[in-house]
């Protein structure tokens, strides 16, 4: 089966996930998560990436980039997985045992506005959503615990975001989200599909080729 075309025009906002093979553990121990927030941090001293949020997982992990240019997001993204692989498998001692990683990563863009917010509440809520933490601000491993530390040092390598953080921003992330939001961002997350008003969504995919990602999965009709 071919693969589904990635959007990596520069000057969007990208929702960035990828998986432990397996759904195995990823991060065991602060270490691991520390590890890779040194990955994190090293990417944007060598390219200059905005990372806006992130949210390292047990499994998985959660960014959302604003690249600057096109074709940013895939090369910063193989830098990042390659690198963190290579270190995964020096530190465990299990070079040649297989991937880290279950496959590419995925991600879709984002429109600019509430759907930027609502993407950036999904990402930095997950610890939360998980039960891992009581308060969306207490897991140590995400932009929102960083950024509510006060301590600019901890800051350094996050950017600043595309619109004004609102005030209220902590309780928003700890308020639940909606079952109709949490599927339109896990129908993006699969799909790929651009996640904004549908107008946007459109324009977006016709431009960039990727009508695919609108239709539904399934058989074919007549098939």
């Amino acid at each position: 089966m071919p693969r589904r075309p990635r959007l990596a025009a520069g000057d969007l906002t990208y929702h960035v996930l990828n998986r432990r093979a397996g759904r195995l553990p990823l991060f065991e121990k602060p270490a691991d998560y520390a590890a890779f927030e040194k990955i994190l941090a090293e990417t944007v001293e060598r390219t200059h990436l905005r990372i806006v949020t992130y949210c390292l997982m047990p499994n998985h992990w959660h960014l959302l980039l604003w690249p600057r240019r096109e074709g940013e997001l895939s090369e910063v993204l193989r830098w990042i997985t390659v690198t963190h692989t290579q270190r995964w498998h020096a530190y465990h001692k299990t070079s040649g045992t297989g991937p880290v990683y279950q496959g590419r990563f995925k991600s879709f863009p984002v429109q600019t506005g509430e759907h930027f917010l609502a993407v950036a509440r999904y990402v930095e809520r997950n610890a939360l959503r998980a039960k891992l933490v009581s308060r969306a601000e207490d897991w140590q491993w995400g932009s929102l615990w960083r950024r509510q530390r006060g301590d600019p040092t901890s800051t350094v390598w996050l950017s600043a975001w595309p619109i004004d953080r609102p005030r209220d921003w902590v309780a928003r992330v700890n308020r639940p989200q909606t079952a109709l939001e949490l599927e339109a961002l896990r129908t993006s997350v699969q799909r790929g599909r651009p996640f904004g008003e549908e107008s946007w969504v459109r324009r977006l995919c016709r431009r960039c080729g990727l009508e695919s990602t609108l239709r539904s999965p399934g058989r074919p009709k007549g098939a």
